[in-house]
């Protein structure tokens, strides 16, 4: 092959890697732009609680936040609920909060709170909630997710599948400010 052709693929390689590389970064910021609207776009959602009335998430805004889907049929969401039940205990005098938001239906979930006396903030999520989670960063849909917000509402924390208490602690360390330790 002559020496042009061969500099001219080079550099049609290296255009459309440049391009690639762009559109990479952009499909990423513009993801990333839309979880930061969905994120505020919480703050004017409800959600029905399985005991009756209204989870109204302004009232926990401007609070550190700890979001989790979760089922009554899936076996690490079941597996996961003492952490999340401890880091609500633990973490309460720094202003943090617990919401378990259910996917799932209403009586199995009353049931399964009055069952095995669930001390968390439980709604449920409905098909308003599936599709923030999404927008939130579970592309997969999957359970358990959990969303971590600061006390300004960015999101600081995603995790898809099962937390452990050292993934909690670990997360409020990163977030909580030192003098409310």
């Amino acid at each position: 092959m002559n020496p042009g052709r061969r500099r001219a693929i080079g550099a049609t390689v290296g255009v459309a890697g440049a391009a690639l590389g762009a559109g990479l970064a952009w499909r990423q910021w513009g993801a990333a732009a839309g979880r930061d609207d969905a994120a505020q776009s919480l703050w004017s959602m409800q959600f029905e609680r399985a005991d009756g009335g209204k989870l109204v998430m302004a009232n926990f805004r401007g609070k550190p936040l700890l979001i989790n889907f979760w089922a009554t049929w899936c076996v690490p969401c079941i597996r996961e609920l003492p952490a999340l039940q401890r880091f609500q205990r633990e973490h309460a005098a720094q202003g943090w909060q617990v919401i378990a938001l259910a996917v799932d239906q209403p009586v199995p979930v009353l049931e399964f709170i009055n069952r095995f006396k669930l001390d968390l903030t439980v709604a449920l999520a409905g098909v308003d909630g599936l599709e923030w989670q999404r927008a939130m960063g579970n592309d997969k849909g999957g359970l358990p997710f959990s969303l971590v917000l600061d006390a300004t509402g960015r999101a600081r924390q995603r995790k898809l599948g099962e937390t452990t208490l050292q993934d909690l602690t670990r997360w409020a360390s990163e977030i909580t400010p030192k003098n409310a330790r």
